[in-house]
């Protein structure tokens, strides 16, 4: 149970972690959006600290602060795309949005409505935190992510994975006048097509210039 110092700590990182995840998706300019993802990631640092788990609380600053939001960062102030022309087109799927809005909605209803009815049910997600003497927080976290919740963490990257995919194709653009490869005709090239051996008459090779 966190008192005093702590619980006042535990509500302003909640608190700024929250305002700032909106700010991520209300925010105009996307360079803005990255800044208030990483201010988000700091506070769920201080999140972690607060829980004891300082093991995520590094990982979430190294790995997400560190790599991927400037990453982020540097993508979109370097990329030449126009948001205004992406957002143009964004009504167009908001039938799909709101159904999947929709679905996410009922999904969080029935595991905080689970848990109020039915408060047994998740009890054996609970595991005995072990003693530091005997277990580091680091393998104890370990033993719980790649036993237990093996296939939740597989799913997780799966979701990362898809996207990545559509971020991709949603950026991606075709601009004319561009030299690109074909990997296809490349690969199916063969000697005689490669090659192209001309017989040239003697004297004829050169030309002098004067």
């Amino acid at each position: 149970m966190l008192t005093g110092i702590a619980a006042a700590f535990f509500y302003l990182f909640a608190f700024i972690t929250v305002a700032s995840a909106f700010m991520v998706i209300a925010a105009r300019n996307p360079v803005h959006s990255v800044l208030f993802l990483i201010l988000a990631f700091f506070n769920a640092a201080g999140l972690f600290l607060l829980t004891g788990a300082e093991f995520l609380a590094m990982i979430l600053l190294v790995v997400y602060v560190g790599a991927v939001a400037v990453l982020f960062l540097f993508v979109v102030m370097m990329l030449d795309v126009d948001f205004a022309e992406l957002k143009s087109g964004a009504l167009q799927y908001a039938p799909i949005g709101a159904l999947v809005g929709l679905i996410l909605a009922a999904e969080l209803i029935i595991v905080l409505g689970g848990s109020v009815f039915a408060p047994q049910l998740g009890t054996p997600a609970f595991q005995p935190t072990p003693d530091v003497a005997t277990r580091t927080n680091t393998a104890a976290l370990g033993d719980i992510l790649y036993t237990d919740y093996i296939y939740f963490f597989q799913i997780a990257g799966l979701v990362l994975l898809v996207a990545m995919i559509g971020a991709i194709v949603l950026t991606l653009r075709h601009k004319p006048n561009i030299k690109r490869q074909n990997i296809s005709e490349q690969v199916a090239r063969t000697p005689a097509t490669a090659i192209e051996v001309k017989q040239v008459e003697t004297g004829k090779g050169l030309t002098e210039v004067s």
